[in-house]
């Protein structure tokens, strides 16, 4: 079995044919029919089967697409870590963040990675579910994660770089807005914009309003911290988000709450990271992190 057998895998589970995995890659069509078909009798397996709609995974196909995947990943980091030098450094990056966490700081770091390994090329998505994000993390798929909470160390080492402060958000004209710093327990009347039942950010919420002896009544669930904070600012209800996840232009809706709510962000990078994602790391340790502290009394 060859490398190149699984990136060609991997492109016909994608494009869902053969013909539209060739352009894909940019290779003639037998290449890639020569190249499966040899890849299967080496396995002694059929990896697809042939559908009205095109070709898809057989349940065989589908385990070991996954591991063809951890696979392709790992050589294109070695590859770019071999490259590395004179800042030249050149691959693939896969970033993830837990939603709601370095909305702010994420850009600033990534930015300056790019202007130092210009080469480099980086993805970077959005996790609600940190179910989802555990299993890409034991799948090999992230370099780098950042999370509301420990690591699994035996995958990944955390670095704690700071805390989110979580602000609540208030509809233009709202009565609380007189005030510099909200009490939770003002909130008991007020209806919540909250996120995806399965998502780490709706549980942190629901925990956080429950140990204030508050029950959050839910007007709306939306998938987006952005969502949720616009909503909020036409007066749908209230909603709590980190500070950093607040879009411009909505900040003198936003006032921090008593207690202090806050929640640690994790860096994630797996033993023996590269220099590219020792680089981000370095450059979120230089954004500014809200360290939480009692308000005087």
């Amino acid at each position: 079995m060859s490398l190149r057998q699984f990136e060609y895998a991997l492109a016909v589970a994608e494009a869902g044919s053969v013909t539209a995995a060739a352009e894909l890659l940019h290779v003639a069509q037998p290449s890639v029919s020569q190249q499966i078909r040899g890849l299967e009798r080496e396995l002694g397996v059929q990896l697809f089967s042939r559908t009205p709609t095109g070709l898809v995974p057989t349940v065989v196909g589908r385990a070991f697409l996954k591991d063809a995947e951890v696979a392709v990943r790992a050589a294109r980091r070695a590859q770019a870590t071999a490259r590395a030098g004179a800042d030249e450094l050149a691959g693939e990056l896969l970033v993830a963040a837990q939603m709601g966490l370095g909305t702010r700081q994420l850009p600033g770091a990534l930015a300056a990675l790019r202007r130092r390994f210009p080469r480099l090329a980086v993805t970077v998505f959005e996790e609600p579910n940190p179910a989802e994000l555990e299993q890409l993390a034991r799948r090999g798929v992230l370099d780098l994660a950042l999370l509301g909470s420990a690591c699994d160390e035996g995958l990944y080492e955390g670095h704690h770089l700071g805390d989110e402060e979580f602000v609540v958000v208030l509809g233009t004209g709202h009565r609380l807005l007189k005030k510099d710093r909200i009490a939770l327990r003002e909130l008991e009347e007020e209806q919540w914009i909250r996120f995806d039942p399965d998502s780490a950010l709706d549980g942190h919420l629901t925990e956080v309003l429950r140990d204030n002896g508050l029950e959050p009544t839910a007007v709306a669930r939306v998938s987006q911290t952005s969502t949720a904070v616009r909503w909020a600012a036409h007066g749908l209800g209230v909603t709590l988000v980190p500070a950093s996840a607040v879009p411009e232009g909505h900040e003198h809706l936003v006032r921090p709450v008593f207690p202090v709510v806050a929640q640690p962000v994790v860096a994630a990078v797996r033993p023996g990271a590269g220099p590219a994602e020792m680089a981000l790391l370095e450059f979120l340790r230089q954004e500014a992190w809200y360290q939480s502290e009692a308000p005087a009394a």
